[in-house]
């Protein structure tokens, strides 16, 4: 999935921050590990970030840091859910997934009443491919699949899962940047999801 960028010079500059406050921001987690992005340039290598995103982080960081803890502010902006359990009930309450999409796991996970995040996050990014109206439900089946099957292998990484139709003949892919994957012209790109965007997002719908 293609992004605006931003170097680490540049995001200096424009918010003012110093590389001490960047890094000492990323051990505790304020600003995620894969928003560091290496990428060789003509003069060696350089760390990027997603522009709009980095930028909203370090600024919301800035204005509230004076407040609360880095800890506490931590816990706000990137909070642990690995563990977290959350009910049907609540995710279909808070918006968080449709009730056609649960529907569709009860078909996956059986009348399961609570989830582990792991399972949110198949769940969420189905439903946002569902509403797009660019898969349909036996396409979801594919989808599901695939990344109940390949997402551990994938996690903690920057990663984006690739759907795409061949003269009618659907089917996915994950892999670690898209930008490096080439299809031959025949095949049509239908939906890139970046998932590490989509945990982001999650996240703060659930915290």
């Amino acid at each position: 999935m293609s992004q605006d960028l931003i170097s680490k010079k540049e995001l200096l500059e424009i918010t003012g921050i110093s590389y001490g406050q960047l890094y000492r921001w990323k051990r505790k987690k304020l600003i995620p590990e894969e928003w560091f992005i290496k990428k060789s340039t003509f003069t060696g290598q350089e760390t990027f970030f997603p522009k709009y995103k980095v930028i909203d982080r370090v600024e919301k960081i800035k204005n509230m840091k004076g407040d609360i803890s880095l800890d506490s502010l931590a816990d706000m902006l990137s909070p642990d859910l690995t563990e977290k359990i959350v009910s049907e009930k609540e995710l279909k309450d808070r918006n968080i997934v449709s009730e056609a999409t649960l529907e569709f796991t009860r078909e996956e996970y059986g009348e399961t009443k609570e989830f582990r995040f792991e399972q949110i996050i198949s769940i969420y990014l189905l439903d946002k491919m569902f509403k797009s109206g660019k898969i349909g439900h036996s396409e979801g089946k594919i989808v599901f699949q695939l990344f109940s099957d390949k997402y551990q292998k994938f996690k903690g990484k920057n990663c984006e899962l690739i759907f795409f139709r061949k003269m009618g003949v659907s089917s996915c892919c994950m892999v670690p940047d898209s930008k490096d994957v080439h299809f031959e012209e025949t095949i049509k790109i239908m939906e890139i999801m970046n998932i590490s965007e989509l945990i982001e997002e999650l996240k703060i719908k659930m915290f």
